[in-house]
């Protein structure tokens, strides 16, 4: 028992070397002790989320800071505790999984051709589902950009305005060359029907259904053929697009205004680990280009 504790006690050690080596020296060795605040310990989580740490490594590395700070604390260093109100590191099962580009190529060919679209646009463009599903060429209003107009409604299942959206309402984004090759590719394939592309399979005077591409999305997962990220739902093609943008620099306002979401704190929620840089990553910028 005693050689077991000594040897855990050992492992122990080394893991919090680990974690200071790592984590906790290289983002926060030079702060000063009493300019910790809550911001600056919310600021450290975010910095391992960017980094790709694990929940387990951000857990661990949280509360061997959150035990120095509490300990500081108590020595009178703080009037106020530095970590109330920070939310720690935890498993978020609605947390977007979004595929790499290798499994976003598979998977767009794993379906037939307008599953195939719709991955496009959702991935490509940022569409929802339900709007990918009312794709027309109308709505290529120039070369480069897509007028996203209206989606088909899930309960519905006839079209209707955006969602936090009124009718007639709408928002242009960004059209990557490749995205309207797909499209006029199909358009090319299949035609159209009243302007829209994609029509329920088995009657085509109504909207393409969501059921069109959830049922496909359930045997291209379940077949096991293709590269699925763990825990991936369809709408991680749509994830992809936030990230292919964020991680290029484009500011998050704008984002948020593509995808359509109520305002930029939604945007900020759901992909704040992919925001590049943190403010020791903004100082080495800055640095080189005044020192340039």
């Amino acid at each position: 028992m005693e050689g077991r504790a000594t040897a855990s006690g050992v492992s122990s050690l080394r893991h919090l070397d680990s974690l200071l080596l790592h984590h906790l020296y290289p983002a926060l060795a030079s702060r000063r002790m009493n300019s910790f605040d809550h911001k600056v310990v919310d600021g450290f989580i975010r910095t391992l989320e960017r980094a790709g740490a694990g929940l387990a490594t951000q857990a661990n590395a949280f509360d061997k800071l959150r035990a120095i700070l509490l300990d500081a604390h108590r020595l009178g260093i703080y009037s106020e505790n530095p970590v109330a109100g920070v939310k720690p590191p935890q498993y978020d099962p609605a947390r977007a999984v979004i595929p790499s580009l290798e499994q976003l190529r598979a998977i767009r060919t794993a379906g037939d051709d307008a599953f195939m679209l719709i991955v496009d646009l959702m991935s490509g463009c940022g569409l929802r589902n339900g709007e990918a599903a009312a794709v027309n060429l109308k709505n290529i209003v120039a070369d480069d950009v897509y007028r996203i107009t209206e989606q088909v409604i899930l309960s519905t299942r006839q079209y209707g305005p955006l969602k936090h959206r009124k009718a007639g309402e709408y928002r242009d984004v960004p059209l990557p060359a490749r995205i309207r090759r797909t499209i006029e590719w199909y358009a090319e394939k299949y035609g159209t029907m009243d302007v829209y592309l994609l029509r329920q399979p088995t009657d085509p005077g109504k909207p393409y259904p969501h059921w069109g591409m959830d049922n496909q999305w359930r045997r291209i997962r379940a077949s096991g053929e293709v590269d699925v990220p763990q825990g991936m739902v369809l709408y991680g093609n749509r994830h992809f697009y936030a990230s292919n943008c964020l991680s290029n620099g484009i500011p998050i306002t704008d984002v948020a205004e593509w995808m359509g979401h109520k305002s930029v704190d939604v945007t900020f929620k759901i992909y704040r680990h992919l925001l590049p840089g943190s403010i020791g990553k903004a100082a080495q910028v800055l640095d080189m280009a005044l020192a340039a």
